[in-house]
């Protein structure tokens, strides 16, 4: 009977312990506020994608890592990933910036489209994965817009 005792009150003991790390972590808010192709002379255009991330938590966020693709006028010409990424403080706010250059045959498929049916403006999908790493969600994120060619 002793010995029950014991066990239950380690196993108590357990559980409370653990209670701390049990806390919930709500998932950061998370918006895209640039799209945009950067000035340049080059074949390929460079593309810069801003997000703009909100941490709604009593505790610092440390990005791991995001991924993404992009679409633009239903051609997928972006994929790719980076670690280069700040620590989005407790109750606090941060901006991530990627500048991603397209794959070349994916563009020249695109610019041949283009040709074919000039445009104002190019449709763009973009879907990206933001990781924050140990006990948080992936956080997925979709936006959908115009990019206008006339700037």
């Amino acid at each position: 009977m002793k010995n029950k005792i014991i066990i239950v009150l380690l196993l108590l003991a357990h559980v409370l312990g653990c209670a701390p790390l049990m806390t919930t972590i709500a998932p950061p808010t998370v918006s895209v506020t640039t799209f945009r192709v950067l000035p340049g002379q080059e074949l390929v255009p460079t593309f810069e994608i801003g997000l703009h991330v909100v941490n709604h938590n009593w505790t610092d966020l440390k990005l791991e890592g995001v991924s993404y693709q992009v679409e633009l006028e239903g051609h997928r010409i972006i994929n790719g990933a980076s670690n280069q990424l700040p620590v989005i403080k407790a109750y606090g706010e941060g901006d991530i910036v990627l500048q991603v250059q397209p794959d070349l045959f994916s563009s020249i498929n695109l610019f041949a489209d283009l040709m074919s049916r000039p445009r104002k403006g190019l449709t763009f999908n973009l879907h990206a994965i933001l990781d924050f790493g140990g006990l948080m969600p992936k956080i997925p994120i979709h936006k959908e817009g115009t990019i206008s060619l006339l700037e």
